[in-house]
């Protein structure tokens, strides 16, 4: 699923570069590196789990603007609804289409608006 993610933001008219974490604490890691314009987590990982990951980065002074995604297979309106209160700016449901992905990054990276 990382590797459709990948490919699917890869193809967006914006240059881009993807980076890639097997779980929340290597996402975590990765984030102070380098500067990050788009987030997209699952809620069900190791570790720490996406809607930990969405809370640490929406609190987080250095990383709160930054768009954030969740794609998860959790698409009952509770988790959308939890997901967005923490600040999450788009929920996808998987499955999604890649199409539905590129629409959401590529709005959320030109305009910086919710979608």
């Amino acid at each position: 699923m990382r590797s459709l993610i990948s490919a699917t933001l890869e193809d967006l008219e914006l240059p881009t570069k993807v980076d890639e974490a097997e779980n929340g604490f290597e996402a975590l890691r990765l984030l102070p590196r380098q500067r990050y314009d788009l987030i997209v987590t699952d809620i069900n990982m190791p570790d720490i789990n996406g809607l930990e990951l969405v809370s640490f980065v929406k609190d987080n002074a250095a990383y709160r603007r930054i768009p954030l995604i969740i794609i998860s297979t959790e698409g009952s309106e509770r988790d959308r609804d939890r997901g967005m209160e923490l600040g999450a700016d788009a929920y996808l449901v998987k499955p999604f289409s890649p199409d539905d992905l590129q629409r959401v990054a590529q709005d959320l990276l030109s305009v910086g608006g919710e979608a």
